[in-house]
């Protein structure tokens, strides 16, 4: 058998792997938009870098277009009653401006998803707490004929309106943070129920409705809408909030699906609009003798009104994105949408350290670490506060908004207006989330972390942030091309491409099962598809160590690439390569010496259940396999 080893590229360039007829050429170069947290670079186009044949030695993302995952709504934050104040406070000419810089996707981000509050939040400019249908105390209204938005068309819905003629790609996601106080126990916007009554879920389902067709009448059309901001927040700090528990939304959702699909059907409902876990302050507020349904969106999505479901939305106050990926398992036909996320800061932080610490926490957790775990969407809180991170009523008092508005007039773009920025300004509305590798984590583990998308033009946007304090170095692969980048410590950027030629078909892992001669109990950790988690031999390496493969069944592949991701030097010295359909007899082995972190193995096309790949030299390195992939 022919053999071939090739150090540190993706894959050969292979005849059968072409696609057919390029009609579009592929690109040599890509360019780079940057963002530090020192604010020397804010969302500063730098000079583009060229791709070549071949590979690099140093830590390589490569990116993955034939394998996707979700298609992408929008990018955005929410125009509450306090943003709309703080815009209104501007001239005429400072808020147009400032409305560009938020929606243009050419002059400015083009931020392309709003969630709306359905009614009065914590982020209101009122003296008092409003919904749309407000009546005495005593009274009720099961006719909704007191509706009106009248509220919104003084501030709000004009901004909307403006909104999407800057952007008419821009969605608008619809949420209440309470129905009127008289569907409530308590009778009060803060806190309560709704009283369990049928006629009252029926009330309330009209009156979203209502909501929808006025709004749409008004020149918004709501595309998604949750019927409660936060259902698990029994106790709300002096603004409106509900708690609602399945068996209250699921009967409203159930009356409210057929009324929707009939008045509004490009309206879709989403579940939940929480956090990624139970808060447990939320647990500990469960009314006695009650389930805490810390398996709440579990339990929507099981219950009859799943079918007029579309997905869960999600915050980001408790738990991690990871939890996006549980539910995405077990519900893989429901869609995930991340839909609230605020900046905020402590007593003693100064502007510097608030902006750093933002920057960097939403880089890893948000952009990059939701949208890795099936987002639809990003989406911050408010798209605009002034420098006291007001006006608010009850609620946050230390949250921040993609832009604020100073004692001075002067207008300042906050951390959030670059996250979101990397983001919507490039990566656009039916956009599909491609394979690309990436090593960091959420929790901040100093390594490189990317993700990848295709947008409905064919071009692609990566999105790479350096957690670490320090500058590092790095190459990015597509097919046979790549190029190398250096970026400063916790710096994001975003690099973007036309079509780029072909890429060698991955074969999917699944099911497949690792073991090693050394820390064995790791062994999976090198085939989870996840560079951030890395089998290690945990000692120096020495020849006849070895990892073997099991596929489950015999596959075809023709490449294999040890990929020793951010962990530098801990590259196989020495390797062989052999392949297997029973586990006992073994191929000729296919041998090399790697130079870098990732080396690709050429073979002849091969169909075999095992695949083993062997230690051949000394080095004081350990040796690390953060992610072993197959290729057709």
């Amino acid at each position: 058998m022919r053999t071939q080893a090739v150090g540190v590229a993706l894959a050969l360039a292979v005849t059968s792997l072409t696609s057919p007829a390029q009609a579009h050429p592929p690109t040599s170069t890509a360019r780079v938009w940057v963002t530090t947290p020192d604010r020397a670079e804010l969302l500063h186009e730098r000079a583009p870098v060229s791709f070549r044949r071949g590979a690099s030695d140093l830590t390589t993302i490569t990116v993955d277009p034939r394998t996707s995952y979700q298609s992408i709504d929008g990018f955005g934050a929410s125009i509450t009653d306090s943003s709309a104040n703080v815009l209104y406070r501007l001239s005429p000419a400072e808020r147009e401006k400032t409305m560009r810089a938020l929606f243009d996707p050419k002059q400015g981000i083009g931020v392309s998803f709003l969630r709306q509050p359905v009614g009065s939040s914590d982020f209101t400019a009122e003296t008092e707490h409003y919904t749309y249908d407000d009546v005495p105390p005593g009274r009720t209204d099961f006719g909704l004929t007191h509706f009106s938005i009248a509220h919104d068309e003084q501030q709000i819905l004009p901004l909307l309106r403006r909104a999407k003629q800057l952007n008419p790609a821009l969605k608008v996601m619809a949420t209440p943070w309470s129905p009127p106080a008289w569907m409530k126990t308590g009778d009060s916007l803060v806190g309560g129920r709704l009283k369990d009554d049928p006629a009252v879920y029926d009330a309330y389902a009209r009156y979203l409705v209502k909501f929808v067709q006025a709004y749409t009448r008004a020149g918004v059309p709501v595309d998604f809408l949750s019927i409660q901001n936060e259902p698990q927040n029994r106790t709300p700090s002096a603004y409106p909030g509900t708690d609602l528990p399945v068996r209250q939304a699921a009967a409203v959702i159930e009356r409210l699906g057929p009324l929707l699909r009939k008045a509004s059907p490009r309206t879709k409902i989403l579940g939940y609009d929480h956090n990624w876990t139970t808060h447990p302050g939320d647990i500990a507020s469960t009314p006695p003798g009650e389930d805490p349904e810390t398996d709440y969106p579990y339990k929507l999505l099981q219950s009859p009104a799943a079918r007029w479901i579309a997905g869960t939305a999600y915050h980001c106050y408790s738990g991690d994105p990871s939890k996006q990926t549980d539910l995405h398992k077990a519900f893989p036909s429901k869609g995930i949408w991340f839909t609230e996320c605020s900046g905020s800061h402590g007593p003693d932080d100064t502007p510097p350290q608030i902006f750093r610490g933002t920057l960097t926490w939403h880089a890893r957790t948000l952009m990059i670490g939701t949208t890795r775990n099936w987002a639809k969407s990003v989406v911050n809180w408010n798209i605009a506060l002034d420098s006291t991170g007001g006006p608010h009523l009850g609620g946050c008092d230390t949250c921040t908004g993609l832009v604020a508005l100073h004692p001075d007039g002067t207008v300042s773009k906050d951390a959030e207006y670059f996250t979101i920025g990397h983001l919507s300004k490039f990566v656009k509305p039916g956009a599909v989330r491609i394979g690309s590798t990436s090593y960091g984590t959420t929790g901040w583990n100093g390594h490189l972390m990317s993700v990848a998308f295709r947008n409905p033009d064919g071009s692609t946007a990566l999105l790479v942030h350096n957690e670490n304090d320090d500058p590092r170095s790095f190459a990015v692969a597509v097919g046979d091309r790549s190029f190398e980048y250096d970026l400063p410590g916790g710096a994001i950027a975003t690099f973007t491409w036309d079509r780029n030629g072909s890429a060698p078909r991955p074969v999917p892992l699944d099911g497949a099962t690792a073991t090693a001669s050394v820390n064995a109990a790791e062994a999976g950790l090198a085939i989870d598809a996840d560079g951030s988690t890395v089998w290690q031999s945990k000692q120096a390496q020495a020849p006849g160590q070895w990892l073997q493969v099991d596929l489950g069944s015999a596959r075809h592949f023709r490449q294999v690439a040890l990929d020793s991701g951010g962990h530098l030097g801990d590259y196989a010295a020495g390797w062989q390569v052999a392949t297997s359909n029973d586990g006992v007899h073994w191929s000729d082995a296919v041998t090399g010496r790697s130079t870098g972190q990732l080396t690709t193995v050429d073979l002849h096309p091969t169909r075999a259940r095992y695949l083993r790949v062997t230690s051949t030299a000394t080095s004081n390195h350990w040796w690390s396999l953060a992610d072993l992939r197959l290729y057709h």
